[in-house]
């Protein structure tokens, strides 16, 4: 089936249906996480400051907490369909004003997350480019190069990025498997980094958070809703396929590594590789040799851009939904008319980032420990909680509509709401720790979530007052409810708008 493009002016703020099927949605997804980034910088910090060799088991604890949310997740996703992600369901189950708070932690989690992205590619690519070639630029010139790459990607609009994506995930997913399945056939995985005492030891707390961290972009196959191929069944298969393959694949790397390591003996070697970052690279100097270690520092970059690629694509569809909405310009929420790009919201979202990214470049500041600890670290922070209201949302959602499903729509997505809270507590309880800095600047970060949850209530409650056909809009375009028998006895209730597509037509 060919997807359906925008083809007249009043189209112009609609993305392009029916152009991508799970394993494209997969794909985005897995590049955010960017797995082989994960192992290398966030597991390496779980065992040096969590809780050593146990944090395979910290994995398998997020996972299941994750897969639990995803159940009711699943449940609302076959009944909403909406490019505004978890923004929507906090729409739908919270109320508008909550909404408007979840897209403003989320414009602002995801916008941040993305200008320390911006950085972080800049900087690695800088490094590893001068080790092998000698050519040396100042970080920030290749921080636009990427940016500029990343725009003319997602210009040519969201089926171009899946294929690009998936060969770069299925390349370093395999340099890590090579790595995994070396170590196990040189003396075999310790099963004591899954005994209860293992993980339960050193900061547990730590571990998880970081553990969490690894996560942070599964989120996104909601966003891709409005252009997923059958949408009720994508976007649950996909997001329990991103959060098993995130957690099984993070936790037997991370198996493979204390283990090479010695359980017992992997926190404090961990911790002596800290300030360097080159725990896996040692491993892998070790177990591949020089030839494959290069490789794994040359995939690590093109895994960088990716996340990039990814979280931007993220990123922008928050300002689309706003822009479409109302509440941001129009302006952002028109799209390309030859293939639904959000071509103006990306462009608006990538300048931001740049120029973030280029005032800490201007001053001096140092690329990891200043850009990347502040942006990258309030990005993580700010998803985190974004998952956690719409954990919340859904439950709320559920028990409105007096759903009999106690299980998918209360236990399930209930603890795992609770999982996530604890998870966002430990955030906030230890950003620094999580932001990789002491800077008591950055330690103050966590204070813009506040602040965005006050703007967002102001915003709320300006549109109800002043703008009272865009705050009725936000529940009318948001997404659209199943009309099945199934699904109308909890949807009865809902408002006549209700039946409006994403797209806004049906």
């Amino acid at each position: 089936m060919q997807p359906r493009l925008p083809d007249t002016a009043a189209d112009r703020t609609q993305l392009s249906a029916n152009t991508l099927g799970v394993g494209g949605i997969v794909f985005l997804v897995l590049a955010a996480v960017a797995p082989l980034t994960g192992i290398i910088v966030v597991a390496a910090l779980g065992i040096a400051l969590g809780n050593g060799g146990g944090m395979p088991g910290a994995f398998l604890i997020a996972t299941l907490i994750l897969l639990l949310f995803a159940v009711g997740y699943a449940q609302m996703s076959k009944k909403l369909v909406s490019a505004g992600g978890f923004y929507a369901f906090a729409v739908k189950g919270l109320g508008p004003p909550m909404g408007v708070v979840a897209g403003s932690i989320a414009m602002l989690g995801y916008n941040c997350f993305v200008a320390g992205a911006i950085g972080t590619s800049g900087f690695f690519t800088a490094t590893v480019i001068k080790d092998l070639t000698g050519i040396d630029l100042p970080w920030f010139a290749w921080s636009l190069i990427s940016a500029g790459l990343v725009f003319l990607l997602t210009r040519r609009g969201i089926d171009f990025s899946p294929k690009v994506l998936g060969v770069r995930l299925v390349l370093e997913v395999s340099i890590l498997l090579v790595l995994d399945f070396r170590i196990l056939s040189s003396h075999g995985f310790s099963i004591e980094a899954l005994l209860p005492q293992t993980v339960l030891s050193g900061s547990v707390g730590l571990a998880l958070l970081f553990a969490a961290n690894c996560f942070v972009g599964f989120e996104a196959t909601g966003l891709f809703s409005v252009e997923a191929r059958d949408p009720r069944r994508a976007i649950p298969r996909a997001t329990y396929i991103a959060i098993l393959f995130i957690g099984v694949f993070a936790a037997f790397t991370t198996w493979a590594i204390v283990s090479a390591l010695g359980v017992a003996q992997a926190q404090g070697t961990a911790v002596e590789h800290l300030a360097t970052g080159d725990l896996v690279f040692m491993l892998s100097a070790q177990y591949l040799g020089d030839a494959l270690t290069k490789v794994m520092m040359v995939l690590l970059l093109v895994s960088l851009f990716a996340a990039l690629l990814a979280l931007h694509n993220s990123a922008a569809r928050y300002i689309y939904a706003y822009g479409r909405v109302g509440i941001l310009p129009p302006a952002l929420g028109r799209t390309r008319s030859s293939n639904g790009a959000p071509q103006n919201a990306s462009a608006a979202q990538l300048i931001f980032g740049t120029v973030v990214a280029f005032i800490y470049f201007v001053a001096g500041l140092d690329p990891v420990t200043a850009l990347t600890a502040s942006m990258t670290g309030f990005g993580t922070l700010g998803i985190l909680a974004l998952q956690m209201l719409a954990a919340v949302a859904v439950v709320v959602h559920f028990r409105r509509s007096r759903d009999g499903r106690i299980w998918k729509t209360f236990a399930a997505p209930g603890i795992g709401a609770l999982g996530l809270a604890a998870i966002v507590m430990l955030a906030v309880l230890n950003f620094g720790t999580l932001a990789g800095s002491d800077s008591p600047v950055i330690g103050m970060l966590p204070w813009l979530l506040a602040a965005a949850t006050a703007a967002g209530l102001a915003t709320a409650h300006w549109l109800k007052t002043r703008r009272p056909q865009v705050y009725d809009e936000l529940l009318r375009d948001m997404g659209r409810y199943d009309a099945s028998p199934a699904a109308a006895a909890g949807a009865g209730q809902e408002r006549r708008g209700d039946s409006v597509t994403a797209g806004g037509s049906n």
